[in-house]
Parts: structure tokens; C-alpha cells; sequence
């Protein structure tokens, strides 16, 4: 998970000791606010962002580090500057970590590959977003007593809807998978090809046939920015075929709880009631998300 010099760039191949280790400490979530004092930490996001700029902001500062956020509309990358360029300049800078989300699928890790000091991918294209997928695990191990061992093994958890163009969908495969969970992916071919089989999940269409039969399920956004809306034909089909609303998830099993890394369009993969429902834990996600973020900053920050 972690390469040698303390970058976090994808949750595939996770080394499971490392992950339950980061999990044990961000369930504990027992810091100094000092404990990082004098560090810097540089947030460059060249893709939207809201909970995953933030929470790495407020991780940050709660350990005493500087916290610095740049956007692409404002910095030099808009009058041409390469991307490399643009991360050199910051790091001559003498930030101790960089934290880098960006719209291409390589760019994470072709980037900690040419820089000293230790790069956290906060999402990269459609592939990997790993502290999400690490801060989604924290809540269901929380949600499962599972907090011992940090072992998944018998839940059962569903991701339904927009998988192909999901980095959130990338990364949880790969650690929940990789951490003893049965993983089902729901959807229609066009966006949950056959070809996941091949990263050990179970792939199935009829969402009514999983929905009592699952521990979790974790719904996705549809994102239309990335082209989804050509991939479900008729937005009324979808919904009918895929949506999280009230009647399924009544149908849901008494302990099952439904998650979504956000932002969530209402009526669309997921209806109001249910997201604010007792059963949800998406708001319990974005506190995880800060805690995980903040383990992992005192994690690189400390190497």
C-alpha cells in the first residue's frame, strides 16, 4: 500500500497489515494537535472537489500542519504550465507532502514517481480514490464489530450502479475484496462490465435479487460529467431498474446499512428518504474520511 517513501497512490496489491494498522489508528483517532507541528502539507486538486479537499484540509490543521490548497483555475497550469512543472515548483517550495487529485488515470502515480517527498492520491480518473475506499472501511467495520481484526470475512457488500466510471468503486473492490468481504457489483452491463469478474467479484443485473441479501450496500453516484447518461439509455429505466428507494430498502436485512460516497444525486441512484434514513451511513463516511486522512498524514508526515 505504502511505497517506500511513504506515498499512497492505489489500494491494489493492499498489504493488509498496513491497512489494519492505519484502521486501528484511525478507529482509536487518539492525536496531539501538535503532532505535526511545522510540517506542510500542499492539497492540489485540478479536478471539483468539496469533502475530499476539506477533510484533507481539516486533517491536516487538527495535527498542527500547514495546510495549503491549489486549484488548477488559479494557479500557472492555466496559463500552460505541465503538470510536473506545476508539483516541482510546490515541492521546491519545501512542503513536506503533497495531496493531488486530477481528471487522468496516471497522473498520481506518474507524478510520485519524479518527486521526493511522499504523494497521497485523493482521486485519480476513473481508477483509485484509496482513502475513500479507506475511510468507506472504516465505517463498516465500526458498523460490524469487525474492529478487532479488521477482518471482513461473511459481509456481504453490494455496489450498485455507476462501477466503470468510479474511482470509488476501484479502490473498494480492491481493499474490501482484499479484506475477506464477498463483493457484488449491480448494474447494467454498460456500466458493470463482465470483465470484473476478473478482480473477484460477483456480478449481478437484478437488483431486487441482492437487496435482502446483502450486509451493505453502497450506492453510486451517476456521473453524468464523465458520459454515464449514455450509458443508461433511459434515465426512467434506471431508476425503475436501480435506484435504492424506499420499497427496497425496506426489503433490506434488519442490520444492512446503506452507504454512498457522496455527492449523491437525489432521486436518481438513491432516494432522500432512504439517504437520510436510520439505516444510512453516509454522513458517518465523511467523518471516517477525515479520520483515515488524518492517520494518514501523521502516517507520511512522521516517515
Amino acid at each position: 500500500m505504502w511505497t517506500a517513501k511513504g506515498d499512497l497512490i492505489s489500494m491494489e496489491n493492499a498489504d493488509l497489515g498496513a491497512v489494519r494498522a492505519l484502521l486501528r489508528e484511525a478507529h482509536k483517532d487518539s492525536y496531539s494537535s501538535s503532532a505535526c507541528a511545522g510540517k506542510r502539507v500542499a492539497n492540489l486538486f485540478f479536478e471539483d472537489s468539496t469533502r475530499t479537499r476539506v477533510s484533507f484540509a481539516l486533517a491536516a490543521r487538527s495535527l498542527g500542519a500547514m495546510s495549503i490548497d491549489l486549484v488548477e483555475s488559479g494557479s500557472s497550469m492555466s496559463k500552460g504550465e505541465s503538470l510536473l512543472d506545476t508539483v516541482w515548483t510546490i515541492e521546491s517550495m519545501g512542503f513536506d507532502a503533497i495531496v493531488m487529485r486530477h481528471t487522468d488515470d496516471d497522473a498520481a502515480r506518474e507524478i510520485a514517481g519524479k518527486i521526493e517527498c511522499p504523494l497521497v492520491n485523493a482521486g485519480s480518473g476513473t481508477m483509485q480514490h484509496p482513502t475513500q475506499a479507506l475511510g468507506d472501511a472504516l465505517v463498516i467495520g465500526e458498523a460490524f464489530g469487525r474492529t478487532d481484526g479488521w477482518d471482513f470475512g461473511s459481509l456481504r457488500i453490494a455496489i450498485v450502479g455507476d462501477v466503470v466510471s468510479s474511482r470509488v468503486a476501484g479502490s473498494n473492490i480492491d481493499l474490501l475484496v482484499a479484506m475477506g468481504a464477498e463483493v457484488v457489483l449491480v448494474g447494467p452491463e454498460a456500466m458493470v462490465p463482465e470483465s470484473f469478474t476478473a478482480r473477484g467479484c460477483v456480478i449481478e443485473r437484478d437488483f431486487d435479487s441482492v437487496i435482502d441479501q446483502v450486509d451493505v450496500v453502497m450506492m453510486l453516484r451517476v456521473q453524468f460529467e464523465r458520459g454515464a447518461g449514455a450509458l443508461i439509455g433511459s434515465r426512467e429505466a434506471y431508476i425503475r431498474g436501480y435506484q435504492l428507494d424506499q420499497p427496497r430498502a425496506k426489503r433490506m436485512g434488519a442490520d444492512a446499512i446503506v452507504m454512498h460516497p457522496g455527492p449523491m444525486n437525489r432521486g436518481v441512484e438513491i432516494d432522500g428518504r432512504v439517504a437520510d434514513s436510520g439505516r444510512s451511513r453516509i454522513r458517518a463516511q465523511v467523518g471516517g474520511g477525515v479520520r483515515v486522512r488524518r492517520a494518514v498524514l501523521r502516517y507520511i508526515l512522521d516517515k
